[in-house]
């Protein structure tokens, strides 16, 4: 079986509801994953969007959410976790918005892509303060063990 990553929350390449969004709660979307090779030790999360800020012409990656050391024994992030609902031992890094935790879609023009992506890393990789997507790619390198993705889309006002 292969590592994969889905939601209860929208469909892989579907819309993601408003609720997850800025115009609605900024709510997480549940996130749950599946067949994690056995020496998984962590997981990490990032949540992003190459679309930034126009599809037509993409200038940049904007992220959205940053998790790591995220529990081998966790399969999944229920819908609204935040800082005070993770897994314990689970570390945040800063978003595009140079805050922790996640900040949904909310594309200044035309629908954009969000990819999720769980890594399953084969150590625990301590404390790097609230390291951005970049730093936390650099420090995983060598120890992915496996990847998921699942994507949404998003237009404001649809």
């Amino acid at each position: 079986m292969k590592f994969s990553l889905s939601s209860t929350s929208f469909e892989d390449q579907g819309t993601i509801p408003r609720k997850h969004t800025c115009e609605g709660g900024d709510i997480a979307p549940a996130l749950s994953w599946s067949a994690a090779p056995e020496a998984t030790k962590t997981f990490a999360v990032i949540v992003d969007d190459p679309d930034a800020p126009d599809p037509a012409a993409p200038q940049g990656t904007w992220v959205h959410w940053v998790l790591y050391d995220v529990p081998a024994t966790t399969t999944a992030l229920p819908e609204g976790s935040s800082s005070k609902t993770l897994p314990p031992g689970s570390r945040e890094g800063l978003n595009d918005w140079k805050r922790i935790g996640y900040g949904g879609p909310c594309p200044p023009v035309g629908r954009h892509r969000y990819f999720h992506k769980v890594y399953a890393l084969d150590v625990a990789l301590g404390d790097l303060g609230h390291p951005s997507k970049s730093v936390l790619e650099n420090v995983m390198k060598g120890h992915v063990l496996a990847q998921a993705q699942l994507v949404g889309t998003y237009q404001k006002g649809q």
